[in-house]
């Protein structure tokens, strides 16, 4: 965040969104657009586009490095075509509860999720033109392709 700060990102990304100009957030670029993240027993605050920590996974193995399915949610167009597919991920820390205020967006973001071990964690959100994958998408092969497609297609 502090390199993000230095550039302007979050300014720059806010600037993108209200004029509706799609962004694309992959692995720490999902994670920076959360409210903040706590690593190494340090809290950093995020871009706060969405609520959430990011954290630790609770697993035996970490980092999770490999191929996971993702659980889609109803009427993704972020994964539409690539639903039944497996993206390739590798990451230590990622965003574990995803809770709404009250009275929070009469369109709430669709976030899909996945599971390391038996840790269930954010794995996408789709929120109007802002999306974000904690997989790569451009190590993930052909559904990685079909995920990238979906996001340009916006555009």
């Amino acid at each position: 965040m502090k390199g993000l700060h230095e550039v302007r990102g979050p300014e720059l990304i806010g600037r993108r969104l209200a004029g509706g100009r799609p962004v694309l957030g992959i692995c720490v670029g999902h994670q920076v657009l959360f409210e903040r993240g706590v690593e190494h027993g340090m809290e950093t605050t995020g871009c706060g586009e969405w609520p959430g920590t990011v954290e630790l996974l609770q697993a035996r193995v970490v980092p999770h490095t490999g191929w996971n399915t993702v659980d889609v949610a109803p009427g993704s167009r972020l994964f539409a075509g690539a639903e039944q597919e497996r993206f390739y991920f590798v990451h230590s820390y990622a965003v574990r509860r995803w809770e709404l205020p009250a009275g929070g967006p009469l369109r709430p973001p669709l976030v899909s999720w996945t599971t390391h071990e038996s840790d269930p964690f954010v794995a996408a959100v789709e929120n109007g033109p802002l999306w974000a994958t904690q997989f790569h998408p451009e190590k993930s092969g052909d559904a990685g392709a079909v995920v990238l497609r979906q996001w340009v297609q916006q555009i």
